[in-house]
């Protein structure tokens, strides 16, 4: 599903124009940016939980030479599944 579909879907299933849904679920993606941006957990109930992870820094090999290279630590969005979201993919 892409975003504009989704958009569409929402529009018909609220009754709103696909303006007004169009910034809804702007409005919505927009927060979860927003919160994973300053670091916060964002928990959605009976969905999942969107978090920012930490990769630390580590050894890597150069694949040409062989040789050994630092592979900075960085820092990733992810989500991990609510238990109902499990149960319902199941």
């Amino acid at each position: 599903m892409t975003k504009n579909e989704l958009i569409e879907k929402v529009a018909k299933k609220v009754g709103l124009t696909k303006k007004a849904a169009f910034e809804a679920v702007n409005a919505v993606f927009g927060n979860i940016k927003e919160g994973l941006a300053k670091g916060d957990k964002i928990v959605i109930s009976g969905f999942g939980t969107f978090k920012v992870r930490s990769r630390a820094t580590r050894t890597g090999r150069n694949p040409q030479t062989g040789s050994s290279i630092k592979i900075a630590g960085h820092k990733l969005p992810g989500f991990t599944a609510g238990k109902t979201l499990k149960r319902l993919i199941k």
